[in-house]
């Protein structure tokens, strides 16, 4: 939920890869398929909520959850909804952009969401509540790094933003070289390296999602229990494909 980058390719063919910062005591089940009204998703869940913070389903459309919105927040003692469960509704859900307009986020703690349809083009949307208010962003089809606010200063995100820009100078941009970024960038900086241990908070997996054509393929590594899993589902076809 903490560390995210996207790389688009060609049509509405992408790679986005997300580092999950968590406490390493608390558990996550490996991706598995689930169904909505008829409708398959794929994702891992987080067992203390049902949520997930990374899912791809039917409806042609990845969510992605980052912890916090643009600054540290202070948490309050408890919330209404689990963020991994809303990202689940907006999963599922038939019209996307009026869902997030219209969504109910008061009481929710802050979280930058990070929405990809590609129904008619490659579309990726940033979803921001700050505790307050929403900010919603039509994402520029670059390569992106987010990383979350409530981990990571100002001074952190500008380093890692550097470390991002050298790598993606660099060619061939394949889902094993990302990968690798995801794993290796700023190793010599543990606490806020893209894989960080803070002891408390640390990296325990990382999902990488690849949609080639009509298929979406979610690689997923447990850092905690040093297991790896691979799945696919097959889509519909869309208009650029």
């Amino acid at each position: 939920m903490c560390t995210v980058t996207f790389f688009p390719k060609n049509g509405t063919d992408f790679i986005l890869t997300t580092n999950r910062d968590e406490d390493p005591k608390r558990s996550n089940l490996a991706p598995d398929f689930y169904g909505i009204n008829d409708v398959r998703a794929l994702y891992p869940k987080d067992e203390r909520s049902g949520g997930t913070w990374i899912g791809v389903s039917e409806k042609n459309r990845l969510v992605c959850v980052l912890n916090g919105a643009f600054e540290k927040h202070e948490r309050q003692p408890e919330y209404r909804k689990s963020r991994g469960l809303i990202a689940l509704d907006f999963l599922y859900t038939d019209r996307l952009e009026h869902d997030m307009g219209h969504y109910s986020l008061e009481n929710i703690e802050p979280f930058t969401m990070i929405l990809v349809d590609w129904n008619i083009t490659l579309d990726c949307i940033e979803l921001v509540w700050d505790g307050n208010k929403k900010h919603m962003t039509h994402v520029p089809l670059v390569p992106k790094i987010w990383s979350s606010s409530p981990l990571y200063t100002p001074e952190m995100k500008t380093e890692r933003d550097q470390w991002f820009k050298h790598f993606k100078s660099n060619k061939p941009l394949t889902a094993t070289s990302i990968l690798k970024f995801h794993k290796t960038a700023g190793s010599d900086t543990k606490g806020y390296g893209v894989i960080m241990d803070r002891g408390f908070v640390k990296t325990t997996s990382i999902t990488q999602v690849k949609k080639t054509a009509d298929v979406v393929y979610m690689h997923y590594e447990s850092l905690q229990q040093n297991t790896s899993s691979d799945n696919a589902l097959k889509l519909a076809q869309t208009i650029d494909d």
